[in-house]
C-alpha cells in the first residue's frame, strides 16, 4: 500500500454504524434524541446542585463535575456524526480527528477518576463519619478535580503527539462513528509498537488504579455496614451509595465490554456497538440513575423545575 506522509493527510473517513442509506435517518433521530437527553439530563443535575444549598457537599460537587464531563464527552463525538449524516458525508479533517481523540481521552479518563473519588467520598462518609468534614474539605475536592484534569490532559496530549508522528496508508477509512485511538493507529503504515505499548500501559493505569480504589472503598463500606446493629442504619448506608455503585457498574462494565469485543472479535459492527455502549449510553443514563434513586436530588429537581420546595 502506498505510504502517505502525515503532513499530506487532509482527512479521514468515518464509516459510522452502517452504510445503508435507508437506515441513516433512523440513526440520525436515535443519536439526536440520545444527545439531547444527555445534555438536558446532565444540565439539570448541574443546575439542581448549584441552586440548592443542601446539595453543596463533596458528593454532589463531584456529581456535578461528572455531569459536566458527560456533556463534554458526548459533545465531542455525537455532533460530528449528526452533521455528517445530514451532509451525506463521511469525512473528518485530520486536525478534527486528532482533536477528537484528544478530548475523548481527556474526558474518558476524567470520568474514571471522578467515579473513583466519589467511591472514596462514600467510604469516608460511612466508615469515618466523624472525620468526614475534615478529610473531604472543599479545598481538597477542588484540588482533586484540577489534579485529575491535569493528569488526563497530559495523558491525552501524549497520545495525540504520538499519533502525529505516524504515517498513514492510502486506506484512511475508520470503521467507527468517531475517531477512536486504537482504530486510528490501525490505519498507520509506520511502526506503532510505541503507541500500542503506551495504550496498554496508560489504560492499565487509568482503569486499574481507579477501579482498585472503587473496589477497596466498597469492600470497606460493606464490611462497616454489616457490623451495624440496626437494619435501618444498614439500609440508609447502602442507599446513599446505591446510585454510584450502579453508575460505576455501568461505566466499567461497558468499558470491559469494549475491551473484550476488540480483543476476541474482528467484527466491526460488534466493536462499534460496544464503543457506543461505552461512549454514549452511560452518559445518557447517569442523570436518570442519580435522580430516580436519590430523594435529595429528586427534591432539588422538583424545586428547580416547578418551584415547589424540596421535601
Amino acid at each position: 500500500m502506498e505510504l502517505i506522509n502525515r503532513t499530506a493527510v487532509s482527512e479521514f473517513l468515518l464509516l459510522g454504524l452502517t452504510d445503508d442509506p435507508a437506515l441513516q435517518p433512523l440513526i440520525f433521530i436515535l443519536f439526536l434524541s440520545m444527545y439531547l437527553v444527555t445534555i438536558l439530563g446532565n444540565l439539570l443535575i448541574i443546575l439542581a446542585v448549584s441552586s440548592d444549598p443542601h446539595l453543596h457537599t463533596p458528593m454532589y460537587f463531584f456529581l456535578s463535575n461528572l455531569s459536566f464531563t458527560d456533556i463534554c464527552i458526548s459533545t465531542t463525538t455525537i455532533p460530528k456524526m449528526l452533521v455528517n449524516i445530514q451532509a451525506h458525508s463521511q469525512s473528518i479533517s485530520y486536525t478534527s480527528c486528532i482533536s477528537q481523540v484528544c478530548f475523548v481521552l481527556i474526558f474518558g479518563g476524567l470520568e474514571s477518576c471522578l467515579l473513583a473519588v466519589m467511591a472514596y467520598d462514600r467510604y469516608v462518609a460511612i466508615c469515618q463519619p466523624l472525620r468526614y468534614t475534615t478529610i473531604m474539605s472543599s479545598c481538597l475536592c477542588v484540588l482533586l478535580v484540577l489534579l485529575f484534569l491535569l493528569v488526563t490532559t497530559v495523558n491525552a496530549l501524549l497520545h495525540s503527539l504520538m499519533v502525529l508522528r505516524l504515517s498513514f496508508c492510502t486506506a484512511l477509512e475508520i470503521p467507527h462513528f468517531f475517531c477512536e485511538l486504537v482504530q486510528l493507529i490501525k490505519l498507520a503504515c509506520s511502526d506503532t509498537h510505541i503507541n500500542t505499548l503506551l495504550i496498554y500501559s496508560v489504560t492499565s493505569l487509568f482503569a486499574g488504579i481507579p477501579l482498585s480504589g472503587v473496589i477497596f472503598s466498597y469492600t470497606q463500606i460493606v464490611s462497616s455496614v454489616l457490623r451495624m446493629p440496626s437494619m435501618d442504619g444498614r439500609y440508609k448506608a447502602f442507599s446513599t451509595c446505591g446510585s454510584h455503585l450502579l453508575v460505576v457498574s455501568l461505566f466499567y462494565g461497558t468499558a470491559f465490554g469494549v475491551y473484550m469485543s476488540s480483543a476476541v472479535s474482528d467484527s466491526t459492527i460488534k466493536n462499534v456497538v460496544a464503543s457506543m455502549m461505552y461512549i454514549v449510553v452511560p452518559q445518557m443514563l447517569n442523570p436518570f440513575i442519580y435522580s430516580l434513586r436519590n430523594k435529595e436530588m429528586k427534591g432539588a429537581l422538583r424545586h428547580l423545575i416547578t418551584g415547589m420546595p424540596s421535601l
